[in-house]
C-alpha cells in the first residue's frame, strides 16, 4: 500500500487491510450515531444493529456501486422529541416508518422521471455552496463536542484541549506524512492516540464497561401509529432528501464517479429511506448516509464497499456484545471532536471542489448571486418553522437555492437575464 494509491469502489481488499479500515469507519461514525438514541432515551444496541443492517441493505440495493455508511439521523431529533413527549417513543417509531415509506415513493418518482431536474434547480453555482454548508454548519458542533468552547455553566477544561489537539494533530500530519499501510488508517491511529492521551489525562470512565453484560440482545420494539404524530414528523422528508442529494454529490466528487446516474439517485434514495422505515419497525432510530464516513474516504482514498460492509458487520456484532459496546462509548468527546474537525472540513472542501471542477464563471451575475445568497442563508442562523420541523442551515439554504435556480432557469429560457446581453456584447466586440 503506497501513499496516493486509490482503492476504488469495486476493488477487493485483503483481510490485513480490511479489518483496520473497517474499524476506522465504525469509529468515525460511532460518536454521532450513539448520541441520537441517548437523546431519545433508548439503548444504543438496537441502533448499532440497524446501522449495520441498513448499510448492508444500502450496498445491496445500490449494486455495490455507492459507498456509504448509514448512521443515526439528526434530522428527526426535534419533531421526534415532540412526539415522544406527547405520545411516547413507539408512536415516534410509527412516524419513522411512514416517512421512510414516503421516501421510497419519492425514489420511485425519481426513477420514473429521472434526476436531470437537479441540474436545473441546483446548478453547480448552487450545489457547490450547499455541499460546503454540510461541513461548515457542523464546525461549531465539532468544537462544542470537543469541549474547547466555553459556556455559561462551564469553563474550558485544559485536558479536553490537550486531547483535542493531539487527536487532530495526528490526523492532520498523519494524512500528509504517513506512508504505505499507515497512510490509509490515519483516522484510526488518531483515535487510538487520542484515547491513550485521554487515559493519561484522566478523562476515561470505565464504569459503563463494568456494569455492562458480556452478551445481550438488542432491545427490539414495535411501532404504533397516530395521525397527529405522523403529521408532526412527516415534514422531515424534505430535510432528509436534501441531505441525501448533497451527500451523494459529495461522494460522487470524492470517488470520481457520477453516483446520481450509476447506480442512480432512485436506488440510493430508496435504500436510504427503506432503512429508515425498517428502523422504525424494529424499534431503532432513522438512518442516513454519514458525512463522517465520506470524510474518511476523502482522506484515505479508500472507497471500497467491502470496507464499508466490513464496518457494518462489525456494528452488528458489536450490538450483541455489551462489554465492547460500552467500551467504545468510553471514547471521550474530545477525541471525536478532534476527528470531526478534519472530516467536516473535508466535506466543506468538496463543495468548493464542485465550483472549481465545474469551472463556474463568477463573472455571470446569476452565479455569484446564487453562491452568495446560499452561503449567507446557511450560515446566518435564519430558520423557518413548518409545524414541528425547523428548516435552517444547509436544508434552508438548499430550498432557497432550488427556488432561485428554478427562477433563473425560467428567466434564461425567456432571454430575460443580463448575462445573455453581456455575452452578446462580448461576441459582437470579438467579431469586430
Amino acid at each position: 500500500m503506497q501513499k496516493g494509491r486509490i482503492i476504488q469502489v469495486e476493488d477487493k481488499v485483503p483481510f490485513s487491510l480490511l479489518a483496520p479500515l473497517s474499524i476506522q469507519h465504525m469509529f468515525a461514525m460511532f460518536g454521532a450515531s450513539v448520541l441520537v438514541p441517548a437523546l431519545f432515551g433508548i439503548n444504543s444496541a438496537v441502533v448499532l444493529f440497524m446501522n449495520g443492517v441498513g448499510t448492508l441493505l444500502f450496498i445491496l440495493i445500490t449494486k455495490g456501486k455507492a459507498p456509504a455508511y448509514l448512521g443515526s439521523s439528526f434530522a428527526f431529533i426535534s419533531p421526534a422529541g415532540l412526539v415522544i413527549r406527547d405520545f411516547g417513543f413507539e408512536y415516534a417509531l410509527g412516524g419513522f416508518v411512514i416517512v421512510g415509506l414516503c421516501g421510497c415513493l419519492l425514489a420511485f418518482i425519481v426513477w420514473k422521471f429521472g434526476s436531470k431536474w437537479i441540474d436545473v434547480v441546483l446548478p453547480p453555482a448552487a450545489m457547490g455552496p450547499v455541499v460546503a454548508l454540510i461541513g461548515l454548519e457542523l464546525a461549531g458542533n465539532a468544537a462544542e463536542n470537543a469541549g474547547i468552547l466555553a459556556t455559561e455553566s462551564a469553563a474550558i477544561d485544559s485536558r479536553n484541549v490537550i486531547v483535542f489537539l493531539v487527536t487532530l494533530g495526528v490526523a492532520v500530519f498523519g494524512s500528509v506524512l504517513f506512508r504505505k499501510f499507515l497512510s490509509v488508517i490515519p483516522i484510526l491511529i488518531a483515535i487510538v492516540t487520542g484515547y491513550v492521551t485521554a487515559l493519561c489525562c484522566g478523562l476515561v470512565n470505565f464504569e459503563p464497561v463494568q456494569q455492562a453484560q458480556l452478551f445481550s440482545l438488542p432491545n427490539f420494539s414495535a411501532p404504533k401509529f397516530n395521525g397527529s404524530a405522523i403529521v408532526t414528523i412527516l415534514p422531515v422528508l424534505l430535510l432528509i432528501v436534501s441531505e441525501h442529494i448533497g451527500h451523494q454529490v459529495v461522494t460522487s466528487k470524492v470517488v470520481g464517479r457520477d453516483l446520481l446516474k450509476d447506480p442512480g439517485l432512485h436506488r440510493s434514495l430508496f435504500a436510504d429511506n427503506f432503512s429508515t422505515a425498517l428502523s422504525g419497525l424494529i424499534g431503532s432510530v432513522p438512518t442516513t448516509t454519514y458525512g463522517e464516513n465520506i470524510g474518511v474516504m476523502a482522506i484515505t482514498k479508500v472507497y471500497s464497499v467491502r470496507v464499508i460492509g466490513g464496518a457494518a458487520i462489525l456494528s452488528i456484532v458489536t450490538s450483541f456484545i455489551g462489554k465492547f459496546s460500552a467500551l467504545i462509548t468510553t471514547i471521550p468527546w474530545a477525541v471525536i471532536g478532534g476527528i470531526s474537525f478534519l472530516l467536516y472540513g473535508m466535506i466543506a472542501s468538496s463543495g468548493l471542489r464542485i465550483l472549481v471542477d465545474s469551472k463556474v464563471d463568477f463573472g455571470k451575475s446569476r452565479n455569484i448571486v446564487l453562491t452568495s445568497v446560499i452561503l449567507i442563508t446557511g450560515l446566518s442562523g435564519v430558520s423557518i418553522d413548518l409545524g414541528g420541523v425547523q428548516l435552517k442551515g444547509m436544508v434552508l439554504a438548499c430550498v432557497v437555492g432550488m427556488v432561485l435556480g428554478l427562477l433563473f432557469y425560467v428567466f434564461e429560457k425567456f432571454h430575460l437575464t443580463n448575462d445573455q446581453e453581456e455575452t452578446e456584447e462580448l461576441e459582437s466586440a470579438q467579431s469586430k
